[in-house]
């Protein structure tokens, strides 16, 4: 799949959700997968497609790393490493995602 998408405040946010005010770029992107929290998108003007994290998944990503540094300055070494295992594997699962759009349209790894 991979569909032409043009970002803007109208297309992307339905009725009753949170408009952003100011200054805003309407631009075409290249989207890679379905939306969901992980889309795999190309912005115009760079080689490589990224990944969109949404805003609450991001903050759930930097809560579940304090965890695992919270649990490092206490001194539980356990804790911390069950806690890293569990953020490592979420990492992993976007990647996973990530290399298997780039692999379905002939894109090679950036990395």
């Amino acid at each position: 799949m991979l569909a032409q998408v043009r970002l803007c405040s109208q297309s992307l946010m339905p009725d009753g959700d949170v408009r952003l005010d100011g200054v805003m770029e309407r631009v075409e992107a290249e989207l890679f997968t379905d939306g969901g929290n992980d889309a795999v998108v190309r912005l115009p003007g760079r080689r490589f497609p990224g990944v969109l994290i949404q805003g609450d998944s991001l903050h759930i990503l930097r809560s579940n790393l304090a965890e695992v540094m919270e649990a490092c300055e206490r001194g539980e070494l356990a804790d911390a490493q069950e806690s890293a295992g569990l953020l490592l594997a979420g990492i992993d699962a976007v990647l996973t995602r990530y290399t298997a759009a780039l692999e379905e349209h002939g894109i090679p790894r950036p990395y």
